[in-house]
């Protein structure tokens, strides 16, 4: 079985942010999908061991800001290769808070997503959490969408051990 046929499906770079009673953290997130229109309705699938997977469960409600192609690789590794329960992620980053309480990070996002999660599925190392959408905006109309192809090919990107899609290497 060839898994490097896994690397041929089109996904995005978002963060994904949860929070609650003042406490929040947020991470970066490839496998950030629409389920539905009707209700609008998104899944995000978080490594179970993620700090970020503690407050989405507690909450019950994530926000997914999806990043440009011009997101630096500082933020990124902030939100991607960094804990929460070590550092604020959110230091020196521009954020509003949503209609949920979530902050939805501005800085460098194309636009964002706000949900109440509505269900979830256990798979294994991870979770998808179904997040009914209560609100959603274009940040930036002009700027174009970082895909997950992008962020490897362009800005030489890895992909975390916590990552869905991360494949382990050959030697």
């Amino acid at each position: 079985m060839n898994t490097s046929a896994f690397r041929k499906i089109s996904y995005g770079l978002y963060v994904v942010t949860s929070g609650k009673e003042g406490r929040f953290n947020g991470q970066i997130a490839n496998t950030v999908f629409q389920v539905t229109s009707e209700p609008p309705t998104l899944a995000v699938s978080i490594n179970k061991l993620n700090f970020t997977h503690e407050h989405i469960r507690e909450s019950r409600r994530f926000a997914v800001s999806i990043l440009g192609e011009t997101t630096p690789m500082t933020m990124i590794g902030q939100f991607g290769f960094k804990c929460g329960r070590d550092i604020n992620k959110f230091e020196g980053i521009s954020v509003r808070t949503g209609k949920t309480g979530v902050p939805i990070v501005v800085d460098h996002a194309v636009a964002f997503v706000e949900t109440e999660v509505v269900g979830e599925l256990d798979c294994g190392t991870h979770t998808i959490f179904l997040g009914q959408v209560v609100e959603c905006d274009i940040l930036d109309a002009e700027a174009e969408p970082m895909t997950y192809a992008y962020y490897h090919k362009v800005k030489g990107g890895k992909a975390p051990k916590t990552a869905p899609t991360y494949l382990k290497e050959a030697i």
